[in-house]
């Protein structure tokens, strides 16, 4: 695990700004804390910041070169299938057993295409002297990030970006029609981001940059084969763990005493035993967001040494800033726990086991039986739906962790709309029409509109969006500020394909996961298979009224995107207990403390 940076002149001049590679090597550190290094040519540089996981000899430290010296590679990530490769290119002279050094053989044999023989979480460059070109490179679900920039006639790109804007020489303009996308669902959709000249390199790519011009080859499309249908999916996902569990550093996995975290660390512990296992778990004071007991039942019932930790109050704006510091805006409330839980795995591991991923591809959330629901509601007669708003929309605003009249009035507010308008409203911010005026909308693409079943189309989307463009954003980001390495076996390709080919099986009537169920029978307690579908909510609400509200009145107070006197009274209402307000109020105060970190503002 790594942070990567690097500039290249295409054009065969000398860099100009090669200095502000420093102050990209500062804003990496934290991903990459045990060794550092570079390589230098006239009109390119390549650098890396190391967190030493396989082959901790400091000659597993990157960047690599090919023995000529003019194929030059640096990788943020884990190459899983690094054994069969280094088994196909035997004969390669290699200066490690790091896992990365061998998509040096693999490129230098098939050039940029072959990349997609890699199975892992990566973000890489190749810059290859002998044809002038750039290679850049992202993993299927889009698990590492990368981003470039154009900066005169060279190509700039790094692991985060923050890590860009540390030189002057980097535009800030913010792109309105992303930022409009930030406050409407939590992300830009790649390949944008809140800056016009900062692109992502979008997720299962590969791109190709040189002299004559840039290409994009998307090489992953999981719903395209549909061959996993009657995969074992038992022996699929043991072989994803055990593929996720080799490391030199000592390793463990985060529980909720959910299902999904459930099966991983059981499948791990059966791995390598409970000896060599850790499990950790967050929780809150508040008691409806508490759900430790679980984890530490499990642990119990499995053997391995845990720890829980408590979020406290007075650490939330700490946290803030650090977020804020990665160069974007980190709008996932679970950013916060995930990053005071990921400090504290850090003083005992090095690698944790995370379940991203198991609820987009296993059909986990309730917005899925909410589908499932809506030809029933559908049926009622209309004055029968009229009156049923009204009794909900009369509800009393709760504080407690994913209430029934949340969901209810999540569910009535979008019933009645196509799905895809309905889904993502009930995986929106909640902000008010008056707050979105910007008529430039960039909603997250589409890609999954086949098909008759509102569920499995509902999937696909999550998986491309919201799956990609924050939750992932958010488990990297908090993980690796701690230089901490997150692992998502639920995302190994094999998985995958399996749960896409499945399709519609997952959820039945109002059952969720049937298949995964189904897996974990045999394997986990029954405490654990009976409880009900809660996920990682935070008081966001509570914190608002609390401990964050000063900073709240002085963020929110001094407002600067559209709609400035409606802000004001969103939080009138949450502070009286009229409404609950928590999403769309968290989700203002966190970009605009993010714009007040890097001092911008959200007109520029």
């Amino acid at each position: 695990m790594c942070g990567i940076y690097g500039m290249v002149a295409l054009a065969g001049v000398p860099l100009q700004r090669a200095s502000a590679a420093d102050g990209m090597a500062r804003a990496l550190v934290h991903r990459g804390p045990d060794g550092q290094g570079r390589w230098v040519a006239p009109d390119a540089l390549i650098g890396v910041t190391r967190l030493r996981v396989v082959d901790l000899d400091p000659r597993a430290d990157q960047p690599f070169t090919d023995p000529t010296g003019t194929v030059v590679l640096a990788c943020n990530g884990e190459i899983y299938n690094a054994a069969a490769l280094r088994r196909r290119y035997a004969d390669y002279p290699y200066r490690s057993s790091s896992d990365v050094e061998v998509i040096l053989p693999l490129y230098l044999d098939r050039g940029a295409t072959g990349l997609a023989d890699l199975n892992g979480m990566f973000a890489l460059a190749v810059f290859d002297q002998r044809v002038g070109q750039l290679v850049l490179a992202r993993d299927r679900a889009g698990e590492k990030p990368l981003f470039t920039t154009r900066v005169g006639g060279e190509w700039w790109f790094a692991s985060e970006i923050g890590a860009l804007l540390s030189s002057a020489a980097v535009s800030r303009t913010l792109d309105r029609a992303a930022m409009h996308a930030v406050l409407r669902h939590g992300y830009a959709s790649e390949p944008h981001t809140p800056f016009t000249t900062i692109k992502k390199v979008p997720a299962g790519t590969i791109v190709t940059i040189a002299d004559r011009g840039v290409s994009h080859w998307r090489y992953w499309d999981p719903d395209s084969d549909r061959t996993g249908a009657t995969a074992d999916l038992t022996g699929l996902l043991r072989d994803a763990v055990r593929r996720q569990v080799q490391a030199d550093v000592p390793i463990g996995v985060f529980t909720s005493g959910g299902l999904d975290s459930a099966l991983l660390a059981t499948l791990a512990t059966d791995l390598l035993g409970a000896h060599r296992i850790r499990t950790f778990a967050v929780g809150f004071p508040d008691r409806s967001y508490d759900e430790r007991s679980y984890a530490e039942r499990l642990a119990a019932h499995l053997g391995t040494t845990h720890a829980s930790v408590t979020v406290r109050d007075e650490q939330v704006p700490e946290v803030l800033d650090s977020l804020a510091a990665t160069g974007e805006p980190i709008t996932d409330p679970a950013a916060v726990p995930t990053l005071i839980l990921a400090r504290a795995a850090r003083a005992t591991v090095t690698v944790v086991l995370s379940g991203e991923g198991a609820d987009e591809l296993f059909g986990g959330y309730p917005t899925y039986i909410g589908h499932r629901l809506v030809p029933t509601w559908s049926r009622l007669p209309r004055p029968v739906r009229s009156l049923l708003r009204h009794a909900v929309a009369a509800m009393p605003a709760s504080q407690r962790a994913v209430s029934l009249g949340f969901l209810l009035k999540r569910f009535v507010a979008a019933a009645d709309a196509p799905w895809p308008e309905r889904h993502l409203s009930w995986f929106a911010n909640g902000l008010p029409a008056e707050l979105l005026q910007d008529g430039s909308r960039l909603d997250p693409a589409d890609e999954t509109a086949n098909g008759n079943d509102p569920v499995t189309a509902a999937m696909r989307l999550d998986y491309a969006g919201p799956l990609r463009e924050r939750l992932l954003v958010k488990v990297d980001r908090a993980t690796m500020r701690a230089s901490l390495e997150a692992r998502a076996p639920f995302l190994d390709p094999a998985v995958t394909r399996a749960a896409f080919a499945a399709g519609g099986m997952h959820v039945t009537g109002v059952r969720t996961k049937r298949l995964l169920r189904e897996v974990a029978r045999p394997l986990v307690p029954r405490f654990i298979l009976r409880r009900r579908k809660r996920g990682l909510s935070v008081p966001v609400a509570r914190w608002l009224n609390g401990p964050l509200a000063a900073t709240a009145d002085r963020l929110l107070g001094s407002w600067g995107g559209p709609g400035g006197p409606g802000v004001a009274r969103l939080l009138a209402d949450h502070r009286a207990g009229r409404a609950d307000h928590g999403r769309a109020l968290w989700t203002l105060l966190v970009v605009q403390h993010w714009l007040e970190h890097w001092d911008l503002e959200i007109g520029s």
